[in-house]
């Protein structure tokens, strides 16, 4: 999971919650997966990948990008297109336009650019129109939110998006919500979705909530191989548990758990 390759500072924010990642850092990272012989690979082919029941050595990654910046054009781009990778490109498409937007504060994409990145194989989906906080919007704003955009992308693009990517932090800990989001995004012909959870995806995972590995420039060579090989795993179940306190202090708790996992998105 990115979001801005970029050589921006962020020495006030926390590493955890820090969303740039230098072009020297995203290189490096990328040499040390084609070195190490990971083959990357769209939304789709990986839920067909975890959907077979064979076993299979080949390593695989999706890379993903969320809220649409631009310096992936200019900068993640021509990285990826050194080494033969693909990835996945989130956008919130009221951000989107013919000339270029800003989208807290950084510049976003533009149509033509996303078409041109298309033809290279990159992939995009939605990452809602205006990338609020769908956990506190009525159903019919909800609806809109998920549905509107993805007729935006396809419309743009003449190609379906059949994959959505929830903005901020995901409500694990909310059944109602979940079940609701779930609804919409079966509604709207979603088939995969990604989150904030921490963690790689098997085939035990909801493949409309699929779990990421956060990366950006605080990943050295060592964490970053360490998130690969699952060493970073364990912070889900922290990441969980804070989730269920902030819960309980709202009020907010539902009993039960998450339920049984979904591998089928609907």
């Amino acid at each position: 999971m990115y979001h801005s390759i970029s050589d921006e500072e962020e020495a006030a924010v926390h590493p955890y919650f820090r969303i740039t990642t230098s072009r020297a850092a995203f290189f490096s990272q990328m040499k040390y997966l084609y070195q190490n012989n990971y083959e990357t690979c769209t939304p789709q082919q990986a839920a067909d990948s975890l959907n077979r029941s064979s076993v299979s050595s080949t390593k695989r990654v999706v890379i993903t990008f969320d809220d649409g910046y631009r310096d992936f054009y200019r900068e993640a781009f021509p990285i990826l297109n050194q080494f033969k990778f693909t990835a996945s490109v989130f956008l919130p498409t009221g951000y989107i336009g013919d000339k270029t937007i800003k989208f807290k504060s950084r510049d976003c994409l533009t149509w033509s650019e996303i078409n041109e990145l298309q033809r290279y194989g990159i992939t995009f989906g939605s990452h809602t129109i205006t990338h609020p906080r769908l956990r506190g919007l009525n159903r019919d704003a909800l609806k809109e939110e998920v549905t509107v955009s993805k007729i935006t992308i396809e419309e743009k693009t003449g190609t379906a998006v059949e994959t959505f990517c929830y903005p901020f932090a995901f409500p694990q800990t909310d059944l109602e919500f979940k079940k609701m989001l779930r609804e919409l995004l079966c509604q709207a012909g979603y088939r995969q979705g990604f989150t904030t959870m921490i963690g790689r995806a098997d085939a035990s995972s909801d493949q409309l909530f699929f779990e990421r590995l956060p990366v950006n420039s605080c990943d050295d060579a060592a964490l970053f191989r360490a998130k690969l090989l699952g060493a970073y795993d364990w912070v889900a179940k922290p990441q969980k548990a804070m989730q269920f306190v902030k819960a309980w202090k709202q009020g907010q708790y539902q009993p039960g758990g998450n339920g049984p996992k979904v591998t089928r998105a609907c």
